[in-house]
């Protein structure tokens, strides 16, 4: 790879919108500051110098790995976009609430929770305030990655139900109010799929380039180096040898979870066609996985070594945001979400890696691509990983989102979480320990929920986040289902640690946290199945299980409910503008949203500590409306307070 041009200067790359969030991130991955980059000493280095100085301690070649991200990518942010037509979509001011399905309510005393279940607790959504229902997979599937590896796109898995049954449910949320998407998984299939059983059955037949198969040396028989260094999100290379085809199959996640190749146009109309197929069934959009990974640059090349250490994964830079990726989102929308009569479906992507610049690229309104993408640097501390036994700052949280939605334009927004089925859970991420203190556990997952529903942008809650849910006390690796944890495990072990090692370097991260079923009532199975589920939960805490908050007027789950009340009722909630005050302030996180014609205002104020605070000065008059462990003129632990503001100016201004 070619040097690069000695007039490139550090900061002409971090002007770039990618070149900033690879930088951005690699600070984040290393626990730096940004005035690593921005001081004018360095900033003013070429990139010549720099790579070579960093080549001493990361490996050479990132600088020219960078440069080659940035050439695929000459787009720029355009500055404060405004949202594309005069009335916002429906998704703008709604809250999601992502269902786990096989955890969520057991019908038929399997152990695994289905579709039925889901039906039979759509009122305990609506009487949430939920607006759109967001269910991890359901198609048909041999579930090696829980349903993300999927078989059929057009069938259910059999323990889920029917599609009858799926229908019922669609019809039931648009009964309610609600609206419904499902999750689309088609960066990959499962190798069980038909495509991917036509393509091993003939390689060179039409099937054969559906995927990313690649032929071994002459007498090649898996024992060989395969195609490139790349390396699975689940352990291991990301290539398999499939013996009856000969040939190496790409996966980036488990063995049996086949990448599609999108540079092939039978492949992208499939996938249209899938979505127009459950557009039609009534389905509102999709939260579209791993989405930013469906573009590898051509070729499939190594991965850069310095990078591949650096971030744990090798060739991550080749496909996580890919040379056509926006090419092939702006025609899966055009095809696949626009037309038939119906309002363009909404698209969530999930886009890991994808900082604040490049999000606003796959989101810019008049790029027509996604709606939103979920930026996951907001779920680990600089210079931490989700595998990291650690306590999170919330601090850091403060910092995230007050950078987020600075940075951001009028036609954005954000996605706004901290749990899902994929991490464990933001309270005992930040309590440790003393989760086990109910009132703590109580104030602080009313104070997360004040952050997330009153903040500009997009709140997608978490089922069991709104009565408290906390991570597991699993005691063994025999008691985890996850693939991704027992491959981690397996990685461990083979690398030399002892099982109780291994299991202590697994147990801070695994996804199982977060997919035990709900607790519904009091009770061995919590109200989720009459016989042992798929998975059991060891949390026996009193107080937190829905039968004992939705009657209590002091629940976390009863001030999730209040919170989305206001956020519907009063729309400077929902879709004004936001200022923050007191950014210096370490221990106090506090801003005023404001409507867009300046005729209604709202101040929020959280603490951010385990200790009692008192509020800063200077805060604007305001009528308390809703609060938790509010002390007089103090905020108690983790204390939240949402007030009126007496008087609003016009819009942009605040009078008082």
């Amino acid at each position: 790879m070619a040097s690069p041009d000695s007039s490139i200067r550090l900061k002409d790359v971090y002007a770039h919108p990618v070149g900033r969030d690879a930088i951005d991130k690699i600070l984040l991955q290393l626990g730096r500051s940004r005035r690593w980059v921005t001081n004018p000493l360095v900033a003013n280095l070429p990139l010549r110098t720099l790579g070579r100085l960093a080549g001493r301690f990361l490996g050479p070649g990132l600088a020219e790995a960078l440069l080659a991200i940035l050439a695929e990518h000459p787009e720029r942010v355009v500055a404060d976009a405004s949202a594309a037509g005069s009335d916002p979509p429906w998704w703008q001011s709604a809250v999601f609430y992502q269902v786990y399905p096989r955890s969520f309510q057991d019908s038929d005393g399997d152990g695994i929770g289905d579709l039925r279940g889901l039906i039979g607790r759509l009122d305990y959504l609506r009487d949430l305030g939920v607006d759109c229902v967001w269910l991890s997979p359901i198609f048909d599937s041999p579930n090696e990655d829980m349903g993300y590896d999927v078989r059929d796109y057009r069938a259910v898995m059999t323990e889920m139900g029917t599609l009858a049954d799926l229908d019922e449910l669609i019809a039931g949320c648009h009964e309610r109010g609600m609206r419904i998407i499902l999750d689309l998984v088609v960066n990959h299939t499962s190798e069980q799929h038909e495509w991917f059983q036509a393509a091993i059955a003939d390689p060179d037949g039409p099937y054969g380039d559906y995927y990313h198969l690649r032929p071994g040396a002459d007498g090649e028989d898996g024992t060989g180096n395969p195609p490139n260094n790349w390396t699975s999100f689940f352990s291991g290379s990301a290539w398999r040898w499939i013996p009856e085809a000969k040939r190496w199959a790409l996966h980036l996640f488990a063995p049996g979870q086949m990448d599609l190749n999108w540079e092939n146009p039978a492949v992208r109309a499939e996938v249209a066609d899938i979505v127009q197929w459950w557009r039609a069934r009534g389905i509102d959009g999709f939260r579209m996985d791993v989405i930013n990974y469906i573009s590898k640059r051509d070729g499939l090349p190594d991965g850069n070594e310095a990078i591949g250490r650096l971030m744990g994964f090798f060739g991550i830079e080749n496909y996580f945001f890919g040379p056509r990726l926006h090419e092939h989102l702006h025609e899966l929308r055009a095809k696949g979400f626009t037309g038939g009569g119906k309002p363009v479906g909404v698209m969530v992507g999930e886009t890991p890696g994808v900082g604040i610049e490049m999000g606003r690229l796959l989101s810019d309104p008049e790029r027509e691509e996604l709606d939103l993408v979920f930026n996951f640097d907001v779920l680990d501390m600089p210079g931490r990983i989700r595998w990291d036994d650690y306590r999170y700052d919330l601090r850091y949280l403060k910092t995230f989102f007050t950078e987020l939605l600075t940075r951001i334009g009028p036609g954005d927004r954000a996605a706004l979480f901290f749990d899902n089925h994929d991490n464990p859970r933001m309270l005992s991420k930040v309590l440790g320990s003393r989760v086990t203190d109910p009132h703590l556990r109580a104030a602080l997952a009313k104070a997360l929920a004040t952050i997330q529903l009153t903040l500009r942008g997009v709140p997608f809650l978490f089922q069991g986040q709104e009565i408290g849910a906390i991570d597991q006390r699993f005691a063994s690796l025999a008691e985890l289902r996850d693939v991704e944890s027992l491959n981690r495990h397996a990685e461990l072990r083979a690398d030399g640690l002892g099982e109780a090692e291994a299991f202590a370097a697994v147990l801070p991260g695994a996804r199982d946290h977060a997919r035990v079923p709900m607790r519904w009532e009091p009770g061995a199975q919590g109200g989720f199945t009459t016989e042992l589920p798929w998975q059991a939960g060891s949390e026996d805490s009193t107080g937190f299980t829905v039968a004992e908050q939705t009657d209590d007027p002091d629940s976390v789950w009863s001030f999730h409910r209040d919170l989305i009340r206001l956020r519907r009722e009063h729309p400077a909630l929902a879709g004004g503008g936001i200022r923050f005050l007191s950014p210096r302030s370490r221990d106090c996180f506090a801003w005023v949203r404001t409507a867009d014609d300046g005729s209604d205002a709202w101040l929020i104020e959280v603490n951010l500590t385990d200790r009692p605070i008192s509020r800063p000065r200077g805060m604007p008059d305001a009528e308390l409306v809703l609060d938790s462990a509010v002390q007089g003129q103090s905020l108690g632990p983790y204390g939240a307070r949402v007030s009126r503001i007496s008087r609003p100016g016009p819009a942009g201004r605040l009078d008082g």
